[in-house]
């Protein structure tokens, strides 16, 4: 293509780019991972002391809904004080009754080695509870 064909736009002295070699910062250490043995000890203490002796009652939604949003902040203020700055946490807590019912799930993501998944699971005669949390390294 001539420089005949160009608009005068693209030909204007001042969109030029920029001279030099460009600079990617370089780390000096790997980036932290999080512990993910820590979280899953605590989580495997939780839904138990939580949901022991618990009935699941289909009438009241309420009371799931609350176990599920008490298991879910303490599942993410333990996250907070594992690892307080430099993650994103997620946590997904899901409680449905138990009728003897199989499941398979799967998850898939383009993870960073110091990211982390923690899954922990309880059972009882009348409810299941499945629990995952996130931890995402954000820069």
């Amino acid at each position: 293509m001539s420089d005949n064909m160009l608009s005068p736009r693209v030909r204007s002295p001042n969109l030029q780019s920029p001279t030099g070699q460009r600079t990617v910062p370089q780390s000096s250490a790997p980036p932290k991972k999080f512990d993910s043995d820590q979280l899953r000890a605590y989580m495997k203490k939780l839904l138990p002391s939580t949901l022991q002796g618990m009935v699941w009652d289909s009438k009241d939604r309420d009371q799931s809904k609350a176990w599920t949003k008490e298991i879910g902040e303490r599942i993410k203020a333990r996250m907070l004080e594992i690892e307080p700055s430099g993650f994103k946490y997620v946590v997904t807590t899901q409680i449905n009754e138990n009728l003897g019912q199989g499941g398979r799930a799967g998850l898939v993501c383009h993870w960073e080695d110091s990211d982390a998944c923690i899954q922990e699971m309880y059972t009882n005669d009348s409810l299941i509870c499945i629990c995952i949390a996130f931890a995402i390294r954000i820069p």
